[in-house]
């Protein structure tokens, strides 16, 4: 007979068990459900830094208003009011390099210089900075975008990451990625020719990478924080609808244009 090997949990007629616990005897009650959600993606319970961290990166990411993930739940929701899975879901799929997937692309961006570094333990911020200019450098050169910089909202600066980076100072967990991205943002003028802000979803995946999170897990870690606004925005479009206004807009102001090109 085939066995299918796992370390999530398993159950039988009586018990659930999750992560080797008893779920009933041991975790209900016991843990939060951030613990959980680390434990399960790392298969090791987290520090009590790293659990700060990764709570206060949930709460950062939660909801940001009426951006196209929200929008587009809440018309799904409109179209299908019997699905809320299915708004739900249409959230989640507009993650991507302009809205949530940016907490994974700037963790990746980083954590692939990172990695090259050696040991940083002693380095100072001058050192961080010498790193930077020498990533921004390389990266000018290849024309590649720097993830986290920039915020089409908060051209001024974000206000969450001041507060993630005191965060991760109180909490001692300010670690190479966040430093390296602190030092992107002390030095990127002098390279890019224009200051951009640190924006707090960059922060987010850099936060999460020194919190021992897998590189590769980033996006969704961003999806499971929005998740919780999605529903958020679903329970209010409940009871104040936006939906039925944005659709009627659009489709009574939709104007027919020819195609580029067409004698039509």
């Amino acid at each position: 007979m085939p066995e299918y090997p796992t370390s999530i949990g398993t159950s039988t007629p009586d018990s659930i068990s999750l992560l080797g616990h008893d779920l009933a005897a041991d975790l209900l009650g016991q843990i939060s459900f951030g613990e959980l959600a680390y434990w399960l993606a790392t298969k090791r319970r987290p520090t009590p830094g790293q659990l700060r961290m990764f709570e206060a990166v949930l709460v950062s990411l939660a909801d940001h208003g009426f951006t196209p993930t929200a929008i587009a739940a809440r018309l799904t929701y409109y179209s299908a009011p019997d699905s809320l899975q299915g708004a739900i879901a249409a959230g989640l799929l507009g993650g991507g390099s302009r809205f949530l997937g940016v907490t994974e692309d700037t963790g990746r961006y980083l954590h692939d210089s990172v990695t090259t570094f050696g040991d940083t333990e002693a380095w100072t911020d001058a050192d961080w900075d010498d790193a930077a200019l020498v990533v921004l450098r390389r990266g000018k050169a290849a024309g590649t975008k720097v993830p986290g910089l920039g915020h089409p909202v908060h051209k001024q600066g974000d206000p969450r990451t001041p507060v993630m980076f005191a965060l991760a100072e109180e909490t001692g967990m300010k670690g190479p990625h966040l430093r390296l991205f602190e030092a992107i943002g002390r030095v990127h003028p002098e390279v890019l020719g224009r200051t951009l802000p640190l924006n707090g979803a960059g922060v987010a995946g850099a936060a999460l990478a020194d919190a021992g999170l897998p590189i590769d897990l980033l996006r969704g870690f961003a999806l499971l924080a929005r998740t919780a606004g999605l529903i958020g925005h679903l329970a209010e479009e409940r009871e104040n609808p936006i939906g039925p206004t944005v659709y009627t807009e659009v489709d009574r102001n939709a104007v027919y244009t020819p195609p580029t090109g067409s004698d039509d």
